[in-house]
């Protein structure tokens, strides 16, 4: 090993997801010759995209097509890339990370990606045979094998997750019945109207919507047979998918007793109370907020690679933004949706399409926008958001998108 190699800072990365891939391609940008870097990541697959999970289900791409860097990427930058392997144990004081196969990596700098993990509802009949959660390529592979059966299921949970698994689940010849606890689909995301349109949407699909519906209990013998809700009506089922959400997964960081409330608490370098322990992604929980979204992962990784890097950098909080990629069904949510406490409401239809799109304006500048059916403006509607440009010379043209806005 040459001199020059030895002084270089070791760097472990905990969490081989989209969030710990985008901070090793963030970090290889700044300075690809700073650090000897590990990454652990607990599936056997390197980083894969999991917003494809549902287009994978459906048939409408192939394994291939969620693959996001090979194993021969990671190779050709000199990583050390630990797959199916998760990490077991942190040493604050060490400076180790224990793997479940023994080992151990020592670290100048780590950096804890670790995710989150699906939420499993303790219902009576919830370890039956045919009950499953939607969150990784396992999950894909276990729902497929099913759905070749062809036997009707129920998706518990009507949030991004739980309508993606229906799709999917729908595109692939399975009757599905998506049961929800809320009186509207996505509703940390969609207002009525834009909810109520999305399950029109859903139910021109095939997929049997009910809503205020409470999951009571799962009935079935080895396996399961049915599902009961709350009101007592019994849904006929061979699979149940459990898509009511995430929660931080903050197993690791507890083994070194860092402070957690829901997640690993953060401060504005997304450093942990340990320095040189940072965390970024679905694990963290910074001024108050968790976000369990990709794009404020990928915020979280250019913040700490330039810490990392020794630049200064402040992290403020990011802007939610939801884009359901379901096919067919495009939805976009951003900011402050509902716009209460005075906000003007734009709001304009197209029956015909049908599309719909909410746009809410506070103090003279955008402050959310709802988009269900057309969503080609989504991401400059965001940066407007996102800046706080004023939008007094375009308001006109504002609900038209950005070519008639910028025109005129």
């Amino acid at each position: 090993m040459t001199a020059a190699r030895r002084q270089r800072e070791r760097l472990a990365v905990v969490g081989n997801g989209m969030a710990g891939l985008r901070l090793l391609e963030e970090v290889l940008a700044l300075a690809p010759e700073r650090f000897d870097i590990a990454v652990v990541g607990s599936e056997p697959e390197p980083a894969y995209n999991r917003v494809l999970l549902s287009s994978l289900l459906a048939g409408e791409i192939g394994a291939d097509d969620v693959e996001m860097r090979p194993r021969a990427w990671y190779r050709e930058h000199g990583i050390a890339l630990r797959t199916g392997e998760p990490a077991i144990a942190l040493d604050a004081a060490k400076r180790q990370v224990a793997l479940r196969d023994g080992e151990v990596l020592s670290f100048d700098s780590c950096v804890l990606a670790t995710g989150s993990e699906p939420i499993r509802l303790a219902l009576p009949g919830n370890a039956l045979a045919g009950v499953t959660t939607f969150r990784t390529l396992a999950d894909v592979a276990y729902l497929e094998a099913v759905a070749a059966r062809q036997l009707p299921a129920v998706v518990i949970g009507g949030g991004l997750l739980g309508i993606e698994a229906a799709y999917g689940l729908a595109r692939a010849g399975v009757p599905v019945t998506l049961v929800h606890l809320m009186d509207r689909l996505m509703e940390r995301q969609l207002d009525a109207d834009g909810a109520e349109l999305l399950k029109a949407r859903l139910q021109a699909k095939g997929i049997r919507v009910l809503l205020r519906a409470q999951t009571r209990a799962i009935h079935g013998g080895s396996s399961v047979e049915s599902v009961e809700l709350q009101d007592g009506q019994r849904v006929a089922c061979g699979l149940v998918v459990m898509a009511v959400g995430v929660r931080p997964n903050t197993a690791l960081a507890e083994t070194a007793g860092l402070p957690i409330e829901r997640g690993i608490l953060v401060d504005d370098r997304l450093q942990t109370a340990v320095p040189g322990i940072h965390a970024i992604g679905d694990c963290i929980e910074h001024a108050g907020t968790c976000y369990g979204l990709i794009e404020p992962a990928h915020e979280h990784a250019r913040v700490v690679a330039k810490a990392l890097c020794g630049q200064a950098v402040s992290y403020r909080g990011s802007v939610l933004a939801t884009n359901l990629k379901v096919s067919g069904v495009p939805v976009f949510s951003a900011g402050d949706f509902e716009g209460g406490g005075g906000a003007e409401h734009i709001i304009v239809r197209d029956e015909l399409t049908p599309a719909y799109r909410k746009l809410v304006v506070r103090d003279g500048r955008l402050a959310g926008v709802v988009l269900v059916g057309d969503t080609y403006d989504a991401l400059w509607y965001a940066e407007l958001i996102r800046s706080r440009r004023p939008i007094a010379p375009i308001r006109e043209a504002l609900a038209f998108g950005e070519a008639f806005a910028e025109a005129a």
